[in-house]
């Protein structure tokens, strides 16, 4: 994990829903987590990110969709766990050292994210954020809260809300 990453997680407190709590709710706004999925970067708010861990062993539930890899156990509390390439329906890909899990708080529920690897956290301003592109008819981009513009590249921000439905949720 970076550094920039450790430094900027460190003194945020998770709070009992899930995201982070804070003397101040500013702190975490226009903040992202930046991750890669093949050639693209992605990003989720940070304050429904309540971990990152490595890759670890993933026990396969049997009769779930397809993307979601499984469960593990994660000091004691089962997750379920989905490998963000086949939820986007992008070809699967062997996980390696730098695989990693973001967990995050959904709908009360945590879920981790299996993503390639993660970039940063990154600020990106309300201001140089567009919205997503419309029609194309891709399921993927129901996922797409908005494009972010930060230098001369694009950040997709993804909508953590519609990432699993709430009855997808239940079968947990």
């Amino acid at each position: 994990m970076s550094t920039t990453l450790e430094k900027t997680m460190e003194p945020m407190q998770v709070g009992k829903d899930g995201t982070f709590a804070d003397e101040s709710e500013d702190t975490l706004k226009d903040m992202y987590l930046s991750f890669r999925l093949g050639d693209e970067d992605y990003c989720l708010e940070i304050r429904h990110v309540t971990e990152i861990v490595g890759i670890q062993k993933v026990t396969e539930v049997p009769d779930m969709p397809h993307y979601v890899r499984g469960v593990v156990n994660l000091r004691g509390q089962v997750i379920p766990v989905i490998d963000m390439r086949l939820r986007f329906n992008m070809p699967g890909r062997d996980y390696d050292e730098r695989t990693c899990i973001v967990v995050i708080s959904l709908h009360n529920s945590q879920v981790g994210l299996v993503v390639d690897t993660v970039n940063e956290v990154r600020s990106i301003e309300e201001s140089s954020v567009s919205p997503p592109p419309k029609g194309g008819g891709a399921e993927s981009a129901q996922y797409i809260r908005g494009l972010g513009k930060v230098g001369d590249s694009v950040k997709i921000i993804l909508d953590t809300n519609k990432l699993l439905f709430a009855n997808e949720l239940s079968g947990f």
